[in-house]
């Protein structure tokens, strides 16, 4: 069976999660795969940027590096960067195929799909000296938890995933600063309560903890700052390029603007139109950095949203820069039914409707998740 018919197969999300499964399959067959060295980044916003901005950086030092990150917005192949390109269609077949000869049927089809997909990228990153892997969910049992790590990045950690992480910002970061293994940076955080815990866990782990508060020395400032004015990058862009500088000193290198001058990773605060921006952000820590990015200006806000996110919240905190909000319908099973985003709208005197077109002498923000930047992106048949 080929790879899309395989995936297809399997349902994106599960309301119940064998944590032993992914461990005991990875053991099995350890031994047929390439070990290269690992950079785990885990945290609820940032990972995607703060990877490729450090994915790209050791690729130019002319590390072979491949970085794995999800969800996808388009393509499946945005998941497995390789070497500055995303993964052919050939490649992750032939990925595929070799992945179905390491595992017996049984087990291929009883893997979720994030399982698979991270064993997937894993074969597809044989010939990799490094490799930046993002954590899907969480970070203690995250299926890219298994692999040893050279270095545990974390972004800023916020609430979110309340069914799976828990209610409290204790237990969410509990779950994601458990991953830490040898050696790992801390980014800078909204909430104190994550660096004292991360130190108590550092400690019982006997790892390296470092903060990256202390470690972004002037170089490292100025450079963020130049690189961050060349290539229009917001505030929160700008610390995601300066902790991936850190991630990158840490691991030995010398981080200069050359390895750094990129735009973000597509689909964060990406201007893909004069008077569009898009971003896949979907939670209160994203909506914040919006606000900030936005400050001053009135836009119209194309939006959707699971039903499981803290939506009135995130509404809420956009409300001073939406000027109306243009509902996008998503074929999604997770998606809010609309009577209760429109309930929420009404609740704080939001002006709303259908999204119908784009008019040119207004400013867009499309805003929700990847699930909404997919269907706009299709609706608008961008590129």
């Amino acid at each position: 069976m080929d790879l899309e018919s395989f995936l297809a197969s399997k349902p994106l999300f599960y309301d119940v999660i064998d944590y032993d499964r992914f461990p005991n399959t990875y053991g099995k067959i350890t031994h047929l795969l390439h070990h290269p060295k690992i950079i785990h980044l885990v945290g609820t916003n940032g990972k995607g940027s703060t990877g490729r901005f450090l994915a790209t950086a050791l690729n130019r030092l002319g590390k072979k590096t491949g970085h794995y990150t999800s969800p996808h917005i388009t393509r499946f192949n945005e998941r497995i960067w390789i070497n500055g390109s995303d993964i052919s269609d050939v490649d992750l077949e032939n990925a595929h195929q070799k992945l179905s000869r390491f595992l017996d049927a049984a087990t291929a089809e009883t893997l979720s799909y994030f399982e698979y997909t991270t064993l997937l990228a894993m074969v597809a990153f044989e010939r990799c000296d490094y490799v930046v892997l993002e954590a899907g969910l969480g970070g203690e049992f995250d299926a890219t938890n298994v692999f040893d790590k050279e270095l545990s990045v974390f972004t800023p950690i916020d609430f979110d995933h309340g069914a799976f992480l828990g209610s409290t910002i204790e237990s969410i970061c509990g779950t994601k600063l458990r991953s830490m293994q040898t050696m790992a940076l801390l980014g800078v955080q909204k909430h104190e309560e994550v660096k004292s815990i991360a130190c108590e866990i550092a400690l019982a782990k006997k790892c390296r903890l470092y903060h990256a508060q202390e470690l972004i020395n002037p170089r490292i400032r100025s450079i963020g700052l130049q690189l961050a004015l060349k290539n229009s990058l917001s505030d929160y862009l700008r610390d995601n390029l300066t902790l991936a500088m850190v991630a990158l000193e840490l691991l030995g290198f010398e981080a200069n603007a050359a390895l750094f001058d990129q735009s973000a990773l597509f689909g964060r605060l990406s201007q893909i139109a004069p008077n569009i921006t898009l971003d896949v952000g979907h939670n209160v820590l994203a909506a914040e950095s919006i606000v900030q990015a936005f400050h001053g200006k009135k836009i119209t806000l194309i939006y959707n949203t699971y039903a499981d996110k803290d939506y009135r919240a995130i509404l809420t905190l956009l409300t001073p820069i939406i000027e109306s909000v243009a509902i996008i319908p998503v074929e999604e099973g997770r998606i809010v039914d609309r009577s209760e985003l429109e309930g929420a709208l009404e609740e704080l005197g939001l002006i709303y409707g259908s999204f119908e077109t784009i008019d040119r002498d207004k400013e867009y923000l499309v805003f929700g998740s990847f699930s909404v930047a997919e269907a706009f992106l299709k609706r608008i048949k961008y590129p």
